[in-house]
């Protein structure tokens, strides 16, 4: 019995043994297997460190891929503390290079951590200083890798564009809007090092950064640097408390060109108000469009077929009742009798009242829904704006007459120049756009492309040529004359809006505009100009906003390849304007004979003889009268 118990336990003990031996053999296998990165991980951890190198910024392209953002290299100071051996040193003569206090260069050196990033001081830092900090050679002070954004053209474009902060976030605009995209990945150098923080000789490993989205915008920086130009000479000149302009594609919602005043340059942001950084005027700007809505009118009028505008009369006295109100005609004592079509050119108030009152409120104010004021376009940029129209239940006579013309409702410039988009390009009201697509950092082929949206048809392509047509006679023989091009089919609407104070118009104090397109038979570009409160000049947006319009426009001719149109509407010319005439053919004429159409213009003869041999300008080119024509003179 008690060798038969002892053989139980011998045994019992045995699968013990044999158990306790499996288990550990099950451990070690998992470890090895299931674990081994994990804990490969952790102790490499305990020996290698990471100094950090950031992935560069994606870049921002114009349609034609001109760099409008993109980034320099720059350095920024890295300590590992267990490393710096002359501590009071590397305090002392870090503190004086990157301009801080020796107390606080003491909480980097000695701090109990293993990588200490120097910041902000120790961000992005000038070459210069860099190479004297790598001067000082000491041990545990790195000087690593960083990228800093570069706007090339600074502040243009500077709202659409954005700016980011020190670490490289976007804060604003495209950048703030796309930051997970244009954000590249950190990469590292690794190296070992032992438990004391030691740097050990083994090799180093390096970690290839990643770098962000590039990203091709809709922009034409030809155009941009126009609109630029225009808005900072007006800012010169006139002394307006605001200005803003927009260049689209009516055929598409793409954005060719934006920029307001004040504006800012994103390098230097901290040199700005918030209000300067980031209020987009464009699209966040609310405000009465004046004249440039009764393009809205106008094309709700014709498209319910309540207008004869050539046939039909309509006579202007300079004012008209409405309720209890008075509506005046800018126009001291009115235009008398005039057609619809010059109603239209003249931009007559109580023209557009009668229209109005032919429309009715409900089928007016769903037009203005149609053609998307009272809502956001939804363009890709954040801080857009709604605007405000009068809730039908409120709009009486006199509210029904003022929205005809442009008064009482509040819009947005993007709103302004989509609707009137949709107006001349054949009634198609399309999303507006700045992002047209994202592309692959290193190859720059497209990842995510945007297409153009059509959010609705509002009128018809009949109804749509004939409010082109209209708006061409506005800048031939209407309020609009500033805007002409010589040889080429220009329309356009002007705009001169009273602002609201404390519940009250103020006195002398207007925001002028004007909008236009070209060619007024094919629309290829459409260009918006505001300009808030003008300084010294007659307040009228046929006087200030038209000709920087017009400017934009030539410019957008030479930039999209717009050509000369042989037919359109001659300008119908003032007494006090000059006029374009064609240079007459005298090559290869006797000079007495041709001095008669030679009249008028400023000759310089070079050269000597009877006979013309060379002309400039050629035959057939228009040009204003009295200017200068040079000849060639020679023998026959």
């Amino acid at each position: 019995m008690f060798f038969k118990d002892i053989h139980i336990r011998m045994r019992l003990f045995f699968v013990i043994v044999i158990i306790l031996f499996l288990t550990v053999i099950s451990k070690v296998i998992y470890i090895q297997v299931f674990e081994y990165d994990k804990l490969s991980k952790l102790s490499s951890d305990l020996w290698s460190r990471n100094l950090p190198i950031e992935g560069n910024r994606g870049i921002i392209y114009d349609r034609n891929f001109t760099i409008l953002a993109d980034n320099i290299t720059t350095t920024s100071l890295v300590l590992i503390p267990n490393q710096i051996k002359e501590k009071e040193r590397a305090i002392k003569e870090l503190s004086k290079i990157i301009g801080v206090s020796e107390e606080e260069m003491s909480k980097h050196v000695n701090k109990k951590t293993s990588i200490e990033r120097v910041h902000p001081e120790g961000r992005r830092l000038s070459f210069d200083i860099a190479d004297k900090i790598a001067a000082l050679n000491l041990e545990g002070v790195y000087l690593v890798k960083e990228s800093k954004r570069n706007y090339p053209y600074d502040k243009n474009l500077s709202h659409v564009l954005g700016y980011v902060g020190i670490d490289n976030q976007g804060l604003s605009g495209l950048e703030l809007q796309y930051n997970e995209y244009l954000t590249g990945e950190y990469g590292s150098i690794k190296y070992f090092s032992d438990a004391k923080g030691n740097k050990l000789k083994l090799n180093e490993i390096y970690e290839e950064p990643q770098d962000g989205v590039n990203i091709l915008l809709t922009i034409n920086n030809e155009i941009q640097m126009s609109v630029e130009r225009e808005l900072d000479n007006a800012l010169s000149k006139l002394n307006p408390e605001k200005a803003l302009a927009i260049v689209m594609d009516p055929n598409s919602g793409e954005i060719l060109a934006m920029s307001s005043r004040p504006n800012f340059s994103p390098s230097n942001y901290q040199d700005y108000t918030l209000e300067e950084i980031n209020r987009n005027l464009p699209i966040w700007m609310n405000y009465e469009p004046g004249s440039t809505f009764k393009i809205i009118t106008l094309a709700t009028a014709l498209e319910e077929n309540l207008v004869d505008l050539e046939n039909e009369h309509f006579y202007d006295g300079g004012s008209v009742r409405v309720a209890n109100a008075k509506i005046k005609c800018w126009k001291a004592g009115g235009h008398g009798d005039q057609t619809f079509l010059q109603v239209v050119e003249n931009s007559c108030n109580p023209g557009f009242v009668a229209l109005g009152r032919r429309i009715g409120k409900e089928k007016l104010f769903s037009y203005i829904d149609k053609f998307g004021f009272g809502e956001k376009t939804g363009i890709d940029l954040n801080g857009e704006a709604t605007g405000i129209i009068f809730d039908l239940d409120n709009v009486g006579e006199v509210e029904l007459a003022t929205t005809a013309f442009g008064q009482g409702v509040s819009v947005t410039p993007i709103q302004q120049i989509t609707a009137v988009s949709a107006a001349i390009n054949g009634g198609k009201l399309y999303k507006p756009y700045v992002v047209k697509s994202l592309l692959e950092p290193e190859t720059n082929s497209p990842i995510l492309t945007n297409e153009k949206t059509l959010v609705r048809n509002v009128i018809s392509n009949e109804t749509s040529k004939k409010v082109a047509l209209a708006l061409e006679s506005v800048v031939t023989n209407g309020s609009g004359r500033n805007a002409y091009i010589e040889g080429y089919r220009v329309g356009g609407k002007t705009g001169t809006a009273q602002k609201v104070k404390d519940g009250a118009y103020m006195q002398g104090n207007y925001i002028l505009s004007f909008i236009g397109f070209l060619p007024a038979d094919n629309p290829k570009v459409v260009v918006y100009v505001a300009i808030d409160n003008p300084k010294g000049v007659v307040q009228y947006g046929g006087t200030v906003a038209a000709p920087i319009a017009k400017a934009i426009l030539e410019d957008c001719i030479t930039a999209l390849d717009i050509k000369k149109s042989s037919k359109g509407t001659e300008k119908k010319y003032q007494l006090w304007e000059k006029k374009y005439v064609t240079v007459p053919d005298v090559t290869g004429k006797k000079l007495n004979s041709v001095k008669g159409l030679l009249y008028g213009f400023d000759v310089n003869y070079t050269g000597s003889g009877e006979y013309i041999k060379f002309q400039s300008p050629k035959a057939g080119e228009r040009v204003l009268e009295g200017s200068k024509i040079r000849i060639l003179l020679g023998d026959k």
